[in-house]
């Protein structure tokens, strides 16, 4: 299935409880995207982050990265923002392309053999027609 979501509007900042390192940050989105969608965005954003000192603190958790129409991310550092920004705009590029639809390969066996072999497990012998 085919998802293209987009940042609509600016970034809100919330700020954290006393004792926490860095803001919660809201980036809202075109559409509310599927779990899937979420979970190639959150694969995205991780594999983008990997060695950045700036981004030490960024919690980036598939159950919560998108909320709603939201992307939220808790830990943002000043230091790191712009790098989180450029990262975070490719990985909603990367999640956008993750739901092309590729074209199916050539099946091994036929339907037909597929459901014999499936019938000779549920019912204990092969079913000839």
């Amino acid at each position: 299935m085919f998802e293209d979501h987009r940042i609509v509007n600016q970034a809100r900042g919330e700020p954290l409880p006393a004792g926490s390192v860095g803001v919660r940050v809201r980036v809202p989105l075109s559409g509310c995207p599927s779990r899937r969608w979420a979970h190639d965005l959150c694969g995205g954003l991780t594999r983008e982050l990997v060695g950045h000192s700036a981004v030490g603190h960024l919690r980036v958790n598939v159950n919560d990265i998108v909320q709603g129409n939201e992307i939220v991310l808790e830990g943002v550092e000043a230091p790191g923002a712009p790098s989180l920004r450029r990262a975070l705009q490719r990985a909603i590029d990367a999640a956008n392309h993750a739901g092309h639809v590729t074209p199916r390969a050539r099946p091994n066996v036929s339907r037909n053999e597929a459901n014999e072999i499936a019938h000779t497990i549920a019912a204990g012998e092969p079913r000839h027609p």
